[in-house]
């Protein structure tokens, strides 16, 4: 599983860029994200623009590190 830690990549360039490696996975596959705050607002973004592909599990809930399990689902 590949991590991407977005913790020290500017606000604006972090959803491209997180967009970008869901992209990259195949079905079945997850990344793991690492930030600094709680990203509900992306999860409602990736529900609007990937409904019934993505799987979204908390491994860590801060209040510093939060990370998550973004998995590609689909075959």
């Amino acid at each position: 599983m590949q991590t991407l830690d977005v913790r020290d990549v500017s606000p604006r360039e972090r959803h491209p860029m997180i967009f970008d490696c869901f992209d990259q996975l195949a079905p079945g596959d997850a990344m793991e994200l690492v930030n600094d705050h709680d990203p509900k607002p992306l999860y409602y973004q990736f529900l609007a623009e990937y409904p019934d592909m993505v799987g979204w599990e908390y491994l860590e809930q801060g209040p510093e590190v939060w990370r998550v399990r973004i998995t590609k689902r689909g075959g």
